[in-house]
């Protein structure tokens, strides 16, 4: 299950460009909670401490405690961070308010393991990633990390599908009209030009003795 992370936070009375410019001249980044049926909060969080979440990975998939908004502390979801095209430097946040056990939508990576028990990926497969996360339906307090995709049996010209994917408990995928495929195991292309070679010869053969 995903870390719980806590942000704090300062209200922020002034809104507009020049308000938010002269925020980042003081090394923090405009943001905004909103959600649950609730009026918005506009507020402002320290940069680096920012940074320093937005680097473990899963700050998307994380709750996150903000701390000293609204006179007390807002359980959040972050749903978007807007960043500087040239810089990367974040410049503005949305997050999303959200129950204890609210059940919420929220995009997890996928990873793929035991990659030495697919056949396929032995003889010279290559694995087509299709997917790099799925949306899950989950409750807020049980976000996973990651979902892994285990790899044994699987050959070339095969799919993984989500139906072969271990879901966590009480999860289920948002996408649920049909069994979408995550990855495919495709043949190498040495493997590719001999089988092309071997038609090819096939079809000359027959052509002979027609």
């Amino acid at each position: 299950m995903s870390d719980q992370l806590t942000l704090s936070a300062e209200t922020r009375d002034r809104a507009g460009k020049g308000a938010s410019r002269y925020l980042r001249r003081e090394g923090r980044v405009p943001a905004v909670i909103y959600g649950d049926k609730k009026e918005p909060i506009s507020i402002s969080v320290n940069e680096r401490e920012l940074a320093r979440m937005l680097g473990t990975g899963h700050f998307m998939n994380s709750i996150v405690m903000i701390e000293g908004a609204d006179k007390g502390s807002i359980r959040t979801l972050p749903k978007d961070v807007q960043f500087h095209p040239v810089t990367d430097r974040p410049l503005h946040v949305d997050f999303f308010r959200v129950g204890e056990h609210s059940t919420i939508h929220v995009n997890v990576p996928l990873v793929f393991e035991n990659e030495e028990a697919s056949p396929g990926l032995k003889r010279g497969g290559v694995l087509s990633i299709v997917r790099h996360d799925v949306e899950l339906i989950v409750d807020a307090a049980e976000i996973p990390d990651q979902i892994t995709v285990d790899l044994t049996g699987f050959d070339v010209g095969e799919s993984i599908h989500i139906s072969a994917v271990t879901l966590p408990k009480g999860a289920k995928t948002a996408i649920d009209d049909r069994d979408f495929t995550v990855a495919t195991i495709t043949a190498p292309s040495a493997l590719k030009s001999a089988e092309g070679e071997a038609a090819a010869a096939e079809e000359a053969e027959g052509g002979e003795e027609a």
